[in-house]
């Protein structure tokens, strides 16, 4: 079975009703918080009181205020100031590392992978810096523990029905993949990391591994410099540019750009990817309902007649949505934690796992490397484990 035949098969597995678990006991989860830095992410801390099969034991959060607020929100008796004592005391099955702010996720879920956690839900951006993804990597390996990253579309019904429409030929040869940000007041380097790592999560499962990136990064339209690199918002690290363009030489013979410019005028519109065929384009909306736009023709070809963009649903183009409520179980989170349940009770890995979450942040580092290095392209993995822009 080939990498796409597993995927689609897995996606396929956890959108279904299959996913009813049959467990001897219910899992304690632990939800780990940061009120004012970070808070509680999208929802990754209330989705554990919709799977009959988990409950919240406990909750962790520095703010005082916060932590009351919390406790009352997740019905929980226990909470705590102290993430770790929280490990310690309560040594819950699973964790939901839930702040938003990155420089905060590797010490939390390093913490709750050496307390003995059997699954780590996390939001995205996962980590920082690839060395982050190393140092992760090699305890989950000695205490196996599964780690789900938080790039929900991962898990969206569309992308086993888009697999299949590809297969079938109707979008013909794949020509390149375009992914852009949100382009707004954060459009470049934080971008990037907030918006794009969704973008290039994508971009990693259509295209298969990204070999090569090639990346300039600009401030007010002059290569960013040392002197244009200053502490991220969000705890993202060194970070700077208000656009950047990025070039993939993928897996499966394709070339995948990114791109984002702050403020670009699109009103967000250009928050997702396209998958360019000779035969049309599907465009794919990230975290939008619908999911995709199907545009036939050849995209290079002149015409007399319009092209529109149809709808493309789990029943295919032109089609009502069948089945909403699987589409909402992604946005609300629920089928990926229904997933990291089942990959710790099946001994397996969820589908946004660390390697998966892992090579994403690759692509984001890539783009930081090759500008260092004046544009060139760059092997992945990287040899620089670090942000680059930290030397410029």
């Amino acid at each position: 079975m080939n990498r796409r035949t597993f995927l689609a098969a897995g996606s396929a597995a956890v959108a279904s009703s299959a996913l009813a678990l049959n467990t001897p006991r219910k899992l304690r989860v632990g939800v780990i918080g940061h009120t004012g830095r970070g808070n509680y992410g999208h929802g990754l801390d209330t989705v554990w009181l919709k799977l009959p099969d988990t409950e919240i034991v406990a909750v962790a959060d520095a703010h005082v205020n916060g932590l009351a607020n919390a406790r009352k929100r997740l019905q929980v008796p226990q909470g705590f100031a102290d993430y770790q004592e929280m490990l310690r005391k309560v040594k819950p099955d699973i964790v939901a590392v839930c702040p938003r702010h990155a420089d905060q996720h590797h010490d939390m879920a390093l913490a709750a992978i050496k307390s003995g956690v059997r699954g780590i839900y996390i939001e995205k951006p996962f980590v920082r810096t690839p060395a982050e993804v190393d140092s992760l990597a090699a305890d989950c390996k000695k205490h196996g523990t599964k780690i789900a990253i938080a790039h929900r579309n991962r898990w969206h019904p569309m992308l086993e029905v888009i697999d299949q429409f590809i297969a079938d030929g109707h979008l013909g040869k794949i020509l390149e993949i375009r992914g852009r940000g949100k382009g707004d007041r954060r459009g470049g380097g934080e971008d990037l990391w907030v918006l794009g790592s969704h973008v290039l999560n994508l971009i990693h499962y259509f295209g298969g591994k990204p070999l090569t990136c090639s990346a300039r990064m600009f401030q007010d339209g002059q290569p960013v410099v040392g002197t244009h690199v200053k502490d991220g918002n969000e705890g993202l690290g060194p970070l700077a540019g208000n656009a950047l363009h990025a070039r993939y030489e993928m897996e499966r013979g394709m070339i995948a750009y990114f791109d984002s410019i702050a403020n670009d005028g699109t009103q967000n519109h250009g928050f997702g990817l396209h998958l360019i065929g000779s035969k049309g384009i599907l465009a794919i909306r990230n975290d939008r309902q619908p999911f995709a736009y199907w545009v036939p023709g050849n995209p290079l070809g002149p015409t007399r007649e319009s092209r529109p963009w149809t709808p493309f649903t789990t029943a295919g183009p032109g089609e009502e949505e069948p089945n909403l409520q699987a589409v909402q179980d992604v946005h609300s989170h629920v089928t990926p934690a229904k997933d990291l349940v089942h990959a710790v009770h099946d001994d397996r890995q969820p589908l946004c796992n660390l390697d998966e979450g892992g090579m994403t942040v690759e692509m984001i580092c890539a783009v930081f490397e090759s500008h260092r290095q004046g544009g060139r392209a760059i092997r992945i993995p990287l040899k620089e484990r670090g942000n680059a822009l930290a030397k410029l």
